[in-house]
Order: C-alpha cells, then sequence, then structure tokens
C-alpha cells in the first residue's frame, strides 16, 4: 500500500486535496467536549482516512486528543506504526489467519467473531508467550460482521478458556442509526447489546470497553457513548446524513459545530471555443445551443470523480461552471462562456468553497446517487493530500 504524504517539489499537480488541520482538530474538540472525561475518542481513519490521507489525519487526530485510530486492515496499521505512530490501534475489518501474529508484534487490537480466528490468536500469542487484547464484535440486528447471540455462550467459554487471550473490548454496529429520525430499531440492538453483556458475564468474562457508538449515536445519545466512541464521518467535518442532522436540531443542539476539512482542486489545461451545435465529449450526448467557451479539466473518474455525475458544477474564479459532455477517465470539460478572465492553469474547486458559492460532498453525492461518504473515500490514493493552516 502506497500512500504518498507529501507532494514532490519538483512537480507541479494538477489534481491535488487540501485537508484543514484547522477544521480536523475543530472536530475533535467538539466531540472532546460532549465526552466525559473517563471515556475513549476513538477516530475511524480506515479507506485512506476517508478520502482525507491516512498518515496526514492520523497525525493530526492524535495531536487534536483522540485516544485511539480505528483502521480495516492490517496493512492500514503497518503503515501507521512503520511512520510512527503509537496510539493504540483497533483493527475492525478481517485479519486472515496467516497475518495474525503481525497483528500481535504491532501492538494492535483486534475485533474478531470467529471461532477460527479465536483458536489461531490463542495458539500465536501463546507461543509468543503475549498476551493478545481481543474485541468481541456481536450480531444485533445488522447481519454484517458479528457473533450472534445464540453462539454467544460458546464463543464466551473458549476465550474464558484460553490463557493467553484477554478480552478487552466488547462491540456492535448500528443498521439504520443515521438513515432515520425514528430510532426505535437502534435502540432495539442496545437491549440485544446489553444481553450479549449478561451472556459475557454468566461465562465468567468482563469486558471493560463496550463501544458501538458511531458519529451519529455519539452526537445524539449521550447515553450510550459507554467507555468508548468510535467516530468516522464526522471527524472529517461531514454529517453522517440529512436524518442525523435533522435529529440533533431537534433533540440536542448544544452548539456542536463540525466544519468540513477537504477540498479537492485542479487546474485548467485548455481554453477553447466551440460554435452552436457542436457536440462535446464521447457519446456525442452534449450538443451546444449557442457559442459557447469550454475549459478542459485534467481528472475524470480515474481520480474518483464520479462517471454518474448529472447536472453538476465546479468553481473557477468563485462562479459555477456547468460540466459539459460526459465525464472521462481522465478529463472532464465545464462551459465557461459566463466567466470572464479565465486563463490556463486557473486554480478549479472541485469540492470545497469560494467566495459565496460551495460545493460540499454532500451536494456532490446528490448529482452521483450517493452519499459523502463514498465521495471523499473514492479520491484516488495517488491524488497528494496537503496539510494546509
Amino acid at each position: 500500500m502506497s500512500i504518498q504524504t507529501e507532494p514532490r517539489s519538483d512537480t507541479a499537480e494538477l489534481t491535488w486535496v487540501e485537508i484543514s488541520k484547522q477544521a480536523l482538530v475543530n472536530n475533535i474538540r467538539q466531540f472532546r467536549r460532549i465526552l466525559k472525561p473517563d471515556v475513549r475518542l476513538c477516530v475511524c481513519v480506515k479507506a485512506n482516512a476517508y478520502g482525507h490521507g491516512l498518515l496526514e489525519a492520523s497525525r493530526v487526530f492524535i495531536q487534536a486528543g483522540a485516544d485511539w485510530l480505528a483502521v480495516n486492515s492490517l496493512c492500514e496499521a503497518r503503515t501507521l506504526r512503520h511512520a510512527g505512530v503509537q496510539a493504540p490501534l483497533y483493527i475492525i475489518g478481517y485479519v486472515p489467519l496467516s497475518e495474525i501474529s503481525d497483528v500481535l508484534e504491532l501492538n494492535c487490537r483486534m475485533v474478531v467473531y470467529n471461532e477460527e480466528t479465536i483458536r489461531k490468536i490463542g495458539e500465536i500469542a501463546g507461543k509468543q508467550n503475549h498476551e493478545a487484547r481481543l474485541h468481541l464484535k456481536v450480531e444485533t440486528g445488522t447481519n454484517r460482521q458479528g457473533v450472534s447471540l445464540a453462539r454467544l455462550p460458546d464463543i464466551a467459554r473458549l476465550i474464558r478458556d484460553i490463557p493467553s487471550i484477554h478480552l478487552e473490548g466488547l462491540s456492535t454496529h448500528f443498521a439504520n442509526i443515521e438513515d432515520t429520525t425514528d430510532h426505535s430499531y437502534a435502540f432495539y440492538q442496545l437491549e440485544q447489546f446489553a444481553r450479549a453483556g449478561r451472556v459475557l458475564e454468566g461465562a465468567g468474562l468482563s469486558a471493560e470497553i463496550r463501544n458501538c457508538a458511531n458519529s451519529a449515536a455519539t452526537i445524539l445519545f449521550p447515553e450510550i457513548h459507554f467507555d468508548m466512541v468510535r467516530v468516522g464521518i464526522s471527524a472529517y467535518g461531514m454529517w453522517p446524513s440529512n436524518e442525523t442532522y435533522v435529529s440533533y436540531v431537534r433533540e440536542r443542539e448544544n452548539g456542536f459545530e463540525l466544519i468540513p476539512a477537504l477540498t479537492w482542486k485542479t487546474r485548467v489545461i485548455q481554453i477553447k471555443d466551440v460554435p452552436a451545435g457542436e457536440y462535446v465529449g464521447y457519446g456525442c450526448t452534449y450538443r451546444t445551443s449557442h457559442d459557447t467557451r469550454l475549459a478542459v479539466l485534467p481528472v475524470g473518474y480515474y481520480d474518483g470523480f464520479d462517471r454518474g455525475v448529472q447536472g453538476g458544477h465546479v468553481l473557477i474564479h468563485g462562479s459555477r461552471a456547468p460540466l459539459r459532455g460526459r465525464i472521462c477517465m481522465n478529463m472532464i470539460m465545464v462551459e465557461i462562456t459566463d466567466i470572464p478572465g479565465v486563463q490556463l492553469e486557473d486554480e478549479v474547486i472541485l469540492i470545497g468553497s469560494e467566495g459565496e458559492e460551495v460545493i460540499s460532498a454532500e451536494m456532490f453525492g446528490d448529482w452521483a446517487g450517493t452519499i459523502n461518504y463514498e465521495v471523499t473515500t473514492r479520491i484516488n490514493e495517488r491524488v497528494p493530500r496537503r496539510l494546509i493552516d
């Protein structure tokens, strides 16, 4: 896995992402303000920190007061450890049995839910004379990762009887807490989570770090912060959904303010005048109805600019320039007929703000028929991330 941490000084970048350190710090401080002092703040930095740069964002989060970092894979954990990040790392994705020894060597926590994984961890940890700290994930109604309540007694006894394993945590994941303003299903899942805790106690186990709160749950429900929260999308300044924001305003408004941290930029690489009646782009799907001035931009679906975008714009000189024609692999075309003074290599904002105009990740997601999570995480990792301010 190759993560570019600094732009090359000998290369003029044609597209890049700017990450506001000030915004990331603000968002962590907002969460710290609503958490009790003894509640751990774990920030999810999987998927290249939701597109914000794994190393860049992780370092800022730790400096700003995050306690733990959550990653999806051993590869991400290894990148952080090799870069000198010493904070507790929480691997929430699947780790192949053949790589478990690496997890222990890197001093990472693992989320487990398979009997085979637990036995392998016990075997390797025993040989290394090492106590492995595990977090058991229970299934409460999402039916993704997790141990069913029916299987939980057997799994609990298995963990209890392996001396080289320490059950440090118990977790679950909400199915729809951010998709609705009716949170009855989420509280049903909480009842199942409480049942799981009682099953562990019946087997003589206790997990000192209970955690289930994602961004939405952390913002909306202080009573379920428990021992740790796992904050994802909102650490980067984005609301999980409109429904979460509506619920917050209706039930919880307390001055909590998120600041989006990401701005995606590119440059004009050609300006051309196209007569009325000409086609633009592949498939001849767009035809000019008037004499048109176009700007060609060196970014496309390979870079993460979704080919499904319909009705989208970019910002040039603080004005909206509409997309014209199909999005290409490495290029898009926008109309600048009504934007005076555009010149070769002028800066263009794909996501971000300029003057009074804003193109948010949420707006981009609406154009592409998706969500803000996907918009930022799909920005190609080869696109440099630059920390600013």
